[in-house]
């Protein structure tokens, strides 16, 4: 349990200091963009990075890009490929109404998601969704971050390194 705590913390800080860059970014009330976006900024999160696209009408989401951590999360790659081609239908349709908030609210948003629907409930994702508008105000991107924490023995999995 102490180690699922450490993870947990690590990953809250994570969250802080990717949430902090984009906050950084923002310009007034306009939201950042892709192009505002420096991965150097924030290399040691990379892993678990994640850019998905924000399609049209009817609103859709197709993974841009998975950092390479998401692969042993999923067990195979996810970039490209629309939720429901990397979710069952019950959880495509949490991480679709999730997602809808982001752009309807041009907000960020944080949750926490158990992979119970992989076989796999004793790991959860802490979660951070990040809106970014190419024009400061369209929502047609989102930056993700997922830190995998969960208990296997007395040792946490997680995707993220404790600075």
């Amino acid at each position: 349990m102490a180690a699922q705590m450490g993870a947990s913390a690590a990953a809250a800080r994570a969250h802080e200091e990717l949430y902090a860059y984009w906050a950084r970014l923002r310009q007034g009330g306009k939201l950042p963009g892709r192009g505002d976006i420096r991965p150097d900024d924030f290399k040691r999160l990379l892993p678990t990075i994640s850019l998905i696209d924000v399609d049209g009408e009817p609103l859709d989401f197709r993974l841009r890009l998975a950092g390479t951590g998401l692969y042993g999360v999923y067990g195979r790659e996810i970039t490209g490929r629309r939720l429901g081609d990397v979710y069952n239908a019950g959880a495509a349709e949490y991480w679709r109404r999730e997602l809808v908030k982001v752009v309807e609210e041009r907000r960020p948003a944080v949750g926490v998601h158990s992979l119970a629907w992989r076989g796999a409930a004793h790991i959860s994702i802490l979660w951070l969704r990040l809106p970014l508008a190419s024009n400061g105000k369209d929502v047609d991107m989102i930056l993700g971050y997922d830190a995998v924490v969960g208990v296997q023995g007395d040792t946490a999995a997680s995707g993220i390194r404790a600075a």
